[in-house]
């Protein structure tokens, strides 16, 4: 069986080692030998069928801007694929963008897709620290936040969690992040998987059911490693 990744933007939406987040992915489908396609999206590429997982990282306004348009254009396809039940992280930027729109801090709106019920704008200074929460069905997930956008969630997608250090969407309703169907949408950078491999089971899980009509029983793997990790970022002040 394989798994087919769709990288959205590597080359400007790759800010704080979100790359890793695929990476993860990948190993601990290798790690189980599951084989595993990575298909760079970039600007006027064509979408193929058959995706199994979506990705896409962080950037600045300036990575934003230049693929605006070309997020439109593919829009349809993402949504018909989340729709669907597509597994899907997206990390800051395009967390932003997946919601309706970014206002930058001179006011201009970078539209989104609307897939997410979110909207952002960009606040009076940088929200940057260790941040910790407790998610909403994966426990306790530790990364690392810089952003200056200040999101707000609406009634259609649910907190992604509950911030405990940090600052989250906006630094004052204590959410972190949104879920609706199997797509995740946050601000942990880190990258977020490596550190917390029971999300990173959970889109190689949701893609394998999609292509399993018996069902899926994942390897178990030892994450030794990856716990010490995790409890050291959790361990860290703000």
């Amino acid at each position: 069986m394989k798994i087919k990744i769709l990288h959205l933007y590597p080359k400007e939406m790759n800010l704080y080692g979100d790359h890793g987040n695929v990476l993860a992915i990948k190993r601990r489908c290798e790690w189980r030998n599951i084989d595993v396609e990575v298909i760079e999206h970039e600007p006027d590429n064509k979408i193929p069928k058959d995706i199994d997982i979506i990705f896409g990282g962080g950037g600045q306004d300036s990575g934003q801007g230049i693929i605006e348009d070309d997020l439109q254009e593919i829009a349809p396809k993402l949504k018909d694929m989340i729709e669907d039940g597509v597994p899907c992280l997206v990390i800051c930027g395009l967390y932003q963008l997946f919601g309706k729109y970014f206002q930058t801090s001179d006011g201009k709106k970078i539209m989104g897709t609307s897939i997410l019920d979110v909207i952002t704008n960009a606040g009076p200074e940088r929200l940057i620290g260790n941040i910790v929460i407790n998610s909403y069905g994966f426990g306790e997930v530790v990364g690392y936040e810089n952003h200056s956008g200040l999101t707000s969630i609406g009634p259609n997608v649910n907190p992604f969690g509950e911030v405990i250090l940090g600052a989250g969407n906006n630094g004052e309703d204590k959410t972190e992040g949104c879920r609706y169907k199997n797509c995740i949408g946050t601000y942990l950078h880190g990258p977020i998987l490596p550190k917390n491999p029971k999300l990173t089971d959970f889109f190689i899980e949701k893609a394998l059911e999609r292509k399993s009509a018996t069902g899926v029983m994942l390897k178990k793997l030892d994450d030794e490693i990856e716990e010490k990790a995790h409890a050291s970022a959790a361990s860290r002040p703000r």
